[in-house]
Formats: structure tokens, sequence, C-alpha cells
């Protein structure tokens, strides 16, 4: 447990006007030290998708949730360099030369980047093949190359490709009379070296094979419900049988590989006269976007291999060559295609809450207590009751919304079409230029605008990423306002597999600041005032360098000081110098971050008080919470949408709110705090090297995961069948 007021435990206490607080002074010189340690953003991310591969490593989980841990890597590399890699290329390119936050240049960021990644790369194969491969022959799972076939099971296959495959592939010659073809973004492709034996003079062609997308990659040969199950890569078929797509040609060699393009977003809004219009063209350019990573099968032909570099304007260091398969990522949907319950986690149904059983009577629930949700170990259902109940409700007026990520078939969008038909007035705020997610918010967009409802993309040059719900209701002669406030996205789907916490409350001055903010975001409000809610890009950084100033200011003065932090990323150079100079002031300070973190502790005279761990687990750590011991007055607890990134801070729309009912601040502070820092099973915690090392154990100290714990608390609260 920890530490913090008695008084906690009394009524609840007046909420404490933020927005009154003194701003945090300048650092002074004298505190700062001589030099300032930071860690490389892109290198701690890639030091947390290592985390990502331990799981894949690790033989306590179950099998096959390892082959989904080592699809994530994959798919995790693709956006990295989709996005971080293509931009420090952008860089290099236009000649900027700025350093990052630890020093480094663009070009020597690269230089690092492509050592770390080839031997993650490295030991991404080494753990297929050497552990995953062996392990899942072992549950009769096995995975074969088309050397490794029976007579039986090569007939099958070259059976499967003529029925199956052969009819929709479009063999591309590559030559004087055929231009080079246009790659898109992370497609598979088979490269084939092949030559005529009636010109035997005539240097060899090349043609290409792009492997449509709509054929599955895993081939399950022979497939029964019983015995053994086998499965071979598609390319590993296509490889196999490409001598049927060049009749009276000699194939000598056949080596699947896939481009990866600057994916990135690039829009003037303020020359944008129609946002949603050009968002649409800007998705459907990002397939002609610049290579930034050719991964390709080792053994292709010399000859062949340059004229790929060349042709997609690449140097070797943006090269890989890999063992097969290429894209692992395509291993996810094994998990999908085995009903094998013993290989997989336990099946885990969140807790419904007792207050929140009867979806009819969920505002009468919130007025008389604020709730408090920990997903995904309690059921996201009473998110979208919530504003299914405020589309169905005659006393409702109106609602707004914010949607940054939902699901593909979402209830919240069809609640909030159905309370547009029912009368109601609804405002959508969509932020289009969710990453990757482009596509889908424009569909919703156009959807929610023909049913009616106002559907507003934004601020200029801010993406809204706030979660955010706001319901108006008729109550006696008045209005009353509800809200619910999130930290993660109005999706059903993640919200199975993300951890996230959700604010249900109708706390006037709560309601009515998430009111001003939502007037903000749809018309005009250049500074609007919060005194509860820390809001960016108004007031949240400034109200942070304050809190971490004051907790800074009581150790000076010899009172208790302590800060308790849970994030994604921790990137903002200025917070992290307050953070340096509230451990040199003698703060405790505690930190989860579960990804980028350029923050360095245990550096005697700079951050021997801070200690910094990340979770990676069965779910995706992705709450943001935080505790301020705050001396002489009640300890501030918050929750919302924002990381400690400067984006978050100055080029985001994001909302933290604080827990002011007693028995909420207790979840987070005897419950959510404490176990996370007691993990002792998925918990790393990072030393002054960089390097995330297992939490040490006590003699005697038996396994601890706190997500485990947190299932179990979850089973035991929810009411019984």
């Amino acid at each position: 447990m920890l530490k913090r007021s008695s008084k906690s435990k009394k009524a609840a206490p007046a909420p404490v006007p933020v927005a009154e607080n003194p701003p945090l002074p300048p650092l002074e010189a004298a505190r700062r030290p001589a030099k300032v340690a930071y860690f490389n953003r892109e290198l701690s991310w890639l030091a947390f998708n290592r985390r990502v591969l331990e799981q894949a490593q690790s033989e306590h989980n179950p099998l096959l949730e390892r082959v989904k841990f080592l699809a994530i890597v994959c798919s995790n590399l693709d956006e990295f360099f989709e996005i971080r890699v293509a931009g420090l290329i952008q860089q290099v390119d236009s000649g900027v030369t700025e350093p990052s936050i630890d020093g480094l240049g663009p070009r020597e960021q690269l230089r690092r980047i492509h050592s770390v990644v080839a031997s993650l790369v490295e030991d991404q194969y080494r753990c297929w093949h050497g552990q995953l491969v062996p392990a899942l022959a072992e549950e009769n799972i096995h995975f074969k190359t088309a050397d490794q076939l029976s007579q039986s099971e090569l007939n099958w296959v070259k059976t499967y490709f003529r029925e199956q495959v052969y009819p929709v592939l479009t063999p591309l010659a590559v030559d004087q009379f055929h231009p080079f073809p246009q790659l898109a973004n992370k497609t598979l492709n088979v490269v084939v070296s092949l030559d005529n034996p009636e010109t035997p003079d005539v240097e060899g062609f090349m043609a290409i094979l792009p492997v449509p997308r709509i054929l599955p990659r895993l081939v399950n040969v022979e497939p029964s419900l019983h015995g053994p199950q086998r499965y071979i890569f598609l390319t590993e078929i296509i490889k196999l049988c490409a001598s049927e797509l060049f009749p009276g040609y000699r194939i000598y060699g056949a080596h699947a590989f896939r481009v990866t393009r600057n994916s990135d977003l690039y829009i003037d809004e303020e020359e944008s006269e129609n946002l949603l219009k050009k968002i649409e063209e800007e998705l459907r350019n990002l397939r002609r976007g610049a290579a930034v990573r050719l991964e390709i099968e080792e053994g292709v032909d010399d000859r062949i291999f340059t004229a790929l570099c060349d042709h997609l304007g690449l140097s070797h260091e943006y090269v890989f060559r890999l063992r097969e398969p290429l894209n692992l990522m395509r291993l996810m949907s094994l998990y999908d295609l085995l009903d094998r319950p013993e290989l997989k986690y336990p099946p885990f149904t969140p807790a419904h809450p007792p207050a929140l059983q009867a979806p009819e009577h969920i505002f009468e629930a919130i007025r008389e207590q604020d709730i408090l949700l920990h997903h995904p170990y309690e059921s996201f259902t009473p998110v979208v009751d919530f504003v299914e109940q405020a589309a169905r409700d005659p006393e409702v007026f109106a609602i707004k919304q914010t949607l940054y990520r939902t699901s593909g078939d979402s209830p919240i969008v069809r609640a909030l079409i159905e309370a547009s038909r029912n009368g109601k007035q609804v405002t959508a705020l969509v932020e289009l230029k969710a990453r990757f997610d482009e596509a889908n918010n424009i569909q919703w967009a156009r959807q929610l605008e023909e049913a009616g409802v106002h559907v507003v993309y934004g601020m200029v040059g801010h993406k809204i990423h706030c979660k955010c719900s706001l319901v108006v209701r008729r109550e006696a002669k008045a209005l009353r306002h509800y809200v619910h406030l999130g930290t993660g996205n109005y999706n059903p789907k993640t919200a199975r597999s993300y951890t996230d916490l959700s604010l249900l409350t109708c706390r006037d001055h709560i309601t009515r600041e998430v009111a001003s903010l939502f007037n903000s975001l749809t018309g005009f409000g250049r500074s609007p005032e919060f005194h509860h809610l820390l809001v960016a890009p108004f007031n949240l950084h400034d109200r942070i360098q304050a809190l971490i100033g004051r907790e800074a200011d009581n150790a000076r003065a010899g009172r208790p000081a302590r800060l308790l932090a849970k994030m994604n990323n921790l990137v903002d150079k200025t917070t992290i110098d307050n953070l340096y100079a509230a451990s040199q002031a003698g703060v405790r300070i505690d930190l989860i971050v579960r990804g980028t973190c350029c923050l360095v502790p245990g550096i005697k005279g700079l951050s021997e008080n801070i200690r910094v761990r990340s979770i990676v687990g069965r779910f995706l750590e992705h709450a943001r919470a935080f505790y301020f011991e705050n001396h002489g007055g009640e300890p501030l607890v918050f929750a919302g949408s924002a990381d400690w990134m400067p984006r978050n801070f100055f080029r985001r729309a994001e909302v933290l709110f604080p827990l002011e009912a007693p028995e909420l601040r207790r979840r987070v502070l005897d419950d959510l705090f404490p176990m996370e820092f007691k993990d002792n099973e998925n918990a790393r915690e990072l030393h002054a090297s960089g390097a995330y090392l297992p939490v040490a154990r006590h003699d005697g100290e038996s396994s601890f995961s706190a997500q485990n714990s947190f299932m179990a608390a979850a089973v035991q609260r929810s009411p019984s069948p």
C-alpha cells in the first residue's frame, strides 16, 4: 500500500483548483548538472520491441500466444520503418542535421537503428526456426518447406496451386519493353530469375509475381480435422510452381521480397479547403510513397538484388536478407486457424460492475456515485451502454462524442446514428488523421453525416486524441450533464486486449469543463479556462510542470514528496528535465513507461531517486495515470489520454481528468500502482545503461503478474451468476 494522507479516507474534499497553482519557475542553473543524459527515442522504441520479442521467446507463455507475440514484433517493425525511419531518411535527404534529444543527428540515428534492427531481426528468426517451429512440431503442428513435402503432399500442393493460385497470379516481365512495376507498400512479391534455352547468349531475364492480398499466406496441406496439421507458406508454393507461369523458359531462382514505403500523411490543413477529400487523395498516394526498406530472402542472385535496389533507390543499409518466411506478421492467422485452447491463454470474461448491471438505469447509477472501470478486467460494455441508452432515452437532448479509433462494426457509431434519427442533437469529432485508421474514419464520417450527425474534423494543426463523451439530459426542470472520460479508444474490440481506465461521472464542475472543451473544439476557443481538467494544447504542459515543481519544492522544504506516473511514452525534454530536478530535490519518483522512455534513471546526482519499469504481457498496457503527493492538500490523482510527449502536449487535443472520489483514488493508489510495482514476471526495470532487465526477486519470492492479479480480482468483484 502506498503511503498517502489519511485525509483521503474522509468525505470527498472540494476539488483542488489546479489552474490556480503557481507555475513552475524555470530550473535554476545551479540545479542543472553539467551534463544531462537522455536516451534516444528511436533506440528506446526498439528496446520496447525487444521486450515484445522476449514474450515470444518465453516458455512461460502458451505456445500460440508466443507465435502471436512474434507476429506483433514484425508488425511493429513495419510501422517503425513506415513512420520513424521514413522521417529520418527525409531529414537526411533534406540536409537536416539538427540532433535529437540525446544529441544524435539523423544520419547517426539511422546507422544505429540498422545495427539494432539487424540484431533484432536475427533473433526474431532464430526464435521462429529454433524455438517455435520445433515446439509446434511437438504439438503435431508442422511447417514445411517445398523440399520437405512427401509425394502425396507435393501432389496436393501442385493441385492447390493450379486451382487456387494460378488463376489470380499475373507475371510481370521486367526488360526494356516492360518497365519495373509499381509495387504497393508491404505487398508480398516473388522475383523470378529465368532464361531462354534457345538464346543462350542473351543475358537472363527477370520477372515479378505480385501475390494478391486475397490469397491466404498460410496453407493447410491436406487439411483434416484429426491428426497432424501441416502448413506451408504461400510463397513456398509459388516458388515451387513458378515454372508453370513461364512455359519454355528455364528458372534458376525464385525469391520472395517485400518493400516498405513511407506511409506518413503530409497535409497542409490551412491550404486544404476540404480535409476529407485531401486525406482520401493522400491515402491513394501512399501506395506510391518512397521505399524505406527492402526485405528479401537470402540467396537471391546478385544481379537481381542490385536491380531491385537500384530501382527502389535504396542503399544496402535499408536492405535485409532474411531466411524464409518473409513477413512473420502472417503467423497471426495461425492463432485462429487452430482450435487448440490448451495452447492459448485461458479464456477470460471481463467482470461487469454490480452498479451497472441494469443498463436502463445507468444515469441513475452515475448520479449515485462516480464509477471507475479498469479495462479489460472490467467490461467495456457499460461505456457502450452509456451511449446507447443516451440514444434511446427520450429525456436526452444532446450527445457529443470524440472518435479517434473505433471498431469496424462500431456500436458507438450505430448509437450516434440512432440518436440523430431519434431527433437528438448529435455531434461527433472524428479524427481523420488517426494513423492507419484514416480510411475507416472517413467511412464512418460519411455515414454519420448522412444520418444527420454534425461531424467535425477537429482543430487545425491538432489531432483530436482525447476520449470524451458528453450527454445532456433533462431531469425535472433542469438539464444535467453526464460524461465518460477515458484513457483508451471507443473500440469494444481493442478494449478486450488493452488496459485502460474509464470514468463515468455527473460532477457539475467536471461536466461543465467537458462541455467547454467540446465548444472549443467545434467552434472558436483560443484560450478556454480549465480549473479541474488538464487539457492540451491549452494548459496540460504548464500544469504538469507546475505539479512536478510543487513536489520538488515540498522535498526541499523537508515535507513529504512523491510522484507516481504510468504512461505509454516519456519523451518531452522539459518534463524530463523537471523530473531530474525533482529527483535532485529528493522527490521519490516511480514511473511505469510501457514503450519509449528518453529519461535515464539511476544516475547519481541526477536521477538516483527515479525508477522506471515497463510491463509487457498478455494485455497491452495503455492506461495513463498520475499521482502527486501534493503535501498541504489532498493527493492529486489523474488519468487520461496523454503521454508525456511533445505531440501530446502541443499537437493534440488531450484530457487528463481528476479522480476525486476517495474510493476511486484508493483503487489507483492501493491497487493499480502497487500491483504493477510488485510485478516480477512481466516487468522489466530500466537501468542507466539502457538495458531493460528482469525485476530482481528476493530469496523465496514467488512469481507475480499484475495482470493475472487484476483478472482474479475482477472475477471476485463480479456478482455471482
